[in-house]
């Protein structure tokens, strides 16, 4: 049948019909051996990685088991409930070494690495560390205590992934200058943790090193991107951490697994040797901060790191020192509040969070005052998304390119993919019964010119006036807000990118943001949630319904179902 259609449309003098048939077939087989190699090329990257990584996982158990032989009467789980301000008391005096302390949270992180798949690799330089640490005369304020970094924040030979197999043949080659603080202070970075693939999902999965679980259920996402680090803490495996981020990739992972985590203004901490997917996105900078189990630990972990040292390795950063006397002071303060930004409305147990947290705050002597956040459908779709979706999206598929991307991420690149024209159609199809749902595929459209880009910053640069202008007229110092939780289900995030609403504001302002627990989640708010609508009744509210409802009596006794979140008035100091 084949041949008899060649022969109409190929002349008399043409190539014989068989010939150009045997070539059609050929150079199909071709393409198909072709993709099969290209796919077995990247198996094969992965397994190595794989290797390499379970390689380390022994060795340090194998260091692990040697520590116990040779000191076998180390109480460990004394140890591990120390808070860190009175573990590095101890460590400073001398009471317990640097050593013990050490092996107790790698044997501890071990255990939570097997449970929840937190880790990307430990960092067996960690032991040498140690050894330069105990040599030192002076001890630094972190002196001995042991520290996980996100797997994008360089540390010397090794990865840094962010998820993609493209970026698995090339070790770092100097350590970035906030692991080099790290260490000058005294601390230990003994683990890389796991992200999600290119880092632009909250969720943690990535096809090289697989999913990370939330270490209070594993039906549970730990939150993303710096969702390696809050499953490692949470799960008792490390005391203090090191995230980014970029709309919310500390403070979500936070929420979801009970820590506090602070986000700082963007250059507060130097950025320099933390790499990403996709470098030059300026109009909403990342920032780097710690993760940790209390609001004490973040602020010995600030105070560590705004040093000298970090100012002269990086002249970019403003030389200005943690503010003792500030963070230690017990004035009154003026706190907006709101429960809903209008924008994606939370489940009923945060907003309840929110308004416990008002009560609190009040008995304690502080002026609470309503606060409305202006214009966040604005914020999300012509400010945040448009940063990141300039060029249509182009930038970030290209980063999966020799790769294979991950299921949770599938539904955001099939989004990308669509083209511009079709996006336009769709948007508009969309408009009278899902608006945000059509002005998401218009966000993804991108902008069309140079001008375009111009303006874009000039109008965010308006929006950061217009909400300070607000703020001042209000004379607040902070406010308290609602951030994103419960846990989602594994898989939940990628399909509700916009839910980052109430983290991703504090980004597009570079305002200091932190979230702290405050509440679990009761029967009373499970049978709220029966009432809930969303603010649109569409499928992305309906989806968070689902989530949330399957999530209620998982998480009812687990200490982070609720958070706030709050924001100074000075947000560059």
């Amino acid at each position: 049948m084949m041949q008899q259609q060649l022969r109409q449309l190929l002349p008399e003098r043409a190539v014989d019909p068989s010939a150009a048939l045997a070539l059609l077939c050929g150079s199909a087989a071709a393409m198909v051996v072709w993709k099969w190699l290209g796919k077995r090329q990247i198996q094969k990257k992965m397994e190595e990685a794989r290797r390499t990584r379970d390689e380390g996982v022994k060795k340090m158990a194998k260091a692990v088991q040697q520590f116990r032989e040779q000191v076998p009467s180390v109480q460990t789980d004394a140890i591990l409930s120390l808070p860190l301000l009175e573990l590095t008391g101890r460590l400073q005096e001398g009471s317990l070494s640097p050593k013990t302390v050490l092996y107790t949270y790698l044997e501890k992180a071990l255990e939570v690495t097997q449970q929840t798949n937190c880790l990307r690799h430990f960092i067996p330089e960690c032991e040498e560390q140690l050894q330069e640490i105990q040599e030192q005369g002076e001890k630094g304020l972190l002196y001995g205590i042991p520290v996980s970094i996100k797997d994008h924040i360089g540390h010397k030979g090794h990865l840094s992934t962010c998820g993609l197999v493209q970026r698995l043949g090339t070790l770092v080659q100097e350590d970035s200058i906030l692991v080099k603080v790290l260490k000058r202070q005294g601390a230990i970075p003994f683990a890389l943790t796991n992200v999600p693939q290119s880092l632009f999902n909250y969720d943690c999965s990535n096809p090289i090193f697989g999913q990370t679980l939330n270490p209070f259920n594993h039906q549970k996402s730990p939150g993303g991107s710096s969702g390696g680090e809050g499953a490692l803490i949470a799960g008792g495996g490390s005391i203090l951490g090191i995230g980014s981020d970029i709309g919310g990739s500390i403070r979500l992972p936070s929420s979801f697994c009970g820590l506090c985590g602070l986000k700082p203004t963007a250059e507060r901490l130097s950025i320099s040797g933390a790499s990403g997917p996709i470098s030059g996105i300026l109009a909403v900078p990342c920032a780097l901060g710690p993760m940790a189990r209390d609001v004490d630990s973040l602020a010995l972990c600030m105070k560590a790191l705004l040093c000298q040292e970090m100012f002269q390795l990086d002249p970019t950063v403003p030389p200005i020192p943690f503010d003792e006397e500030v963070y230690s002071s017990s004035s009154p303060l003026r706190v907006g509040y709101y429960d809903t930004d209008g924008y994606f409305p939370l489940p009923p147990c945060v907003r309840r969070a929110v308004w416990e947290t008002r009560g609190a705050l009040q008995a304690a002597g502080h002026q609470l005052v309503p606060f409305s956040p202006p214009r966040i459908h604005y914020v999300m779709t012509e400010l945040f998304l448009k940063t990141f979706f300039a060029d249509g999206g182009r930038a970030w598929l290209d980063v999966f390119t020799g790769d294979i991307v991950d299921p949770n991420l599938k539904s955001q690149v099939n989004c990308c993919k669509i083209p511009r024209l079709g996006k336009k159609l769709l948007a508009l199809i969309l408009k009278p019964l899902f608006p945000r749902l059509a002005d998401y595929l218009s966000a993804l459209d991108g902008m069309g010119s140079v001008k375009e880009m111009w303006n874009h910053h000039h109008e965010i640069e308006v929006y950061r006036t217009e909400f300070i202008a607000q703020w001042r007229e209000l004379q607040l110092d902070v406010v308290l807000c609602p951030v994103l939780g419960p846990a989602f289900t594994t898989g939940y995030p990628g399909k509700l990118l916009t839910a980052i609403s109430s983290t991703m504001l504090y980004n597009v302002l570079n305002f200091p943001a932190g979230v702290v627990p405050v509440s679990t989640v009761t029967e009373a708010d499970e049978e709220e949630l029966k009432l809930y609508r969303g603010c649109c009744d569409d499928p992305w509210d309906r989806t968070l319904k689902q989530d949330s409802a399957s999530s209620l009596p998982a998480l009812r006794d687990e200490p982070r179902a609720s958070t706030k979140s709050c924001w100074r008035s000075e947000p560059r100091r």
